[in-house]
């Protein structure tokens, strides 16, 4: 093969080079961070970019939302009960070029101060608040972040306390103490019955007094109830003051 056709091969061949490390695509989702000979001149896409070899360097980063899952924290809550608490962190990229220069790694970065910034606020809280107030807990531990995260370009949408796991010990307490807030409401709601029963028997007791004559229809009703419900023989005592005027009828003769 002559020389002049081993050069041209030669200059093809880094001319394909050349061309393949000049033409960056990006993604509707993606965006690069261009340094030219190490200074920062812009960011762009999405779509073919071009770059001059050898001269320029492009960062990806992408836009869409990141789920960070924040391992298990030991937490020392305001009333002393030792606890394990995990969460889950939703951030995005606002600013890509702020996430690439201001921080060395901003997924990193983004997952140690949510850790640090978990056990913090968790602890000034008490037990039975951390179960009972999760959305308000959330929305503090966001509102911290975001506002830590924010010169880095970063935007924290959401913070999940995701599971408290309590002591065996303080789980057998709870369970002790939801019990007898059940047998309390129990006894309140059977306490509560029987006033109104005894306030209801009351009343009866009022109307039969201003009328005697209901105490014997009363009587009579539960005789034929009893009657008709049960075929064996039941014997009631007759009281006297049906017979009265029988009585008072056969005295005047």
């Amino acid at each position: 093969m002559e020389p002049i056709g081993v050069l041209l091969i030669i200059l093809i061949f880094f001319g394909i080079i050349i061309i393949s490390n000049a033409i960056r695509i990006l993604s509707e989702y993606e965006r690069g961070v261009i340094f030219r000979l190490g200074r920062m001149i812009g960011v762009k896409g999405p779509g073919l970019i071009l770059l001059i070899p050898i001269v320029d360097k492009m960062i990806r980063v992408s836009l869409r939302t990141v789920v960070l899952d924040v391992p298990p924290q030991d937490v020392i809550t305001k009333d002393n009960v030792s606890i394990k608490v995990n969460a889950v962190v939703y951030f995005r990229v606002v600013q890509p070029d702020k996430a690439i220069v201001s921080v060395e790694n901003y997924i990193y970065a983004t997952s140690q101060l949510a850790q640090t910034t978990l056990r913090s606020i968790l602890g000034q809280f008490e037990l039975d608040d951390l179960l009972a107030q999760r959305d308000k807990i959330n929305h503090e531990l966001q509102m911290i972040i975001d506002q830590h995260t924010e010169p880095w370009g970063i935007k924290i949408s959401t913070v999940e306390v995701k599971q408290i796991d309590l002591p065996p010990e303080m789980q057998r307490a709870m369970a002790k103490q939801a019990e007898a807030e059940r047998e309390r409401r129990a006894k309140v709601v059977h306490a509560e019955g029987e006033l109104q029963a005894s306030v209801k028997l009351g009343e009866a007791a009022a109307i039969i007094q201003k009328n005697p004559i209901a105490l014997q229809l009363r009587y009579l009703q539960t005789l034929t109830e009893v009657a008709s419900e049960n075929n064996s023989t039941t014997i009631f005592p007759f009281p006297m003051e049906l017979l009265t005027p029988f009585i008072d009828m056969y005295k005047k003769k």
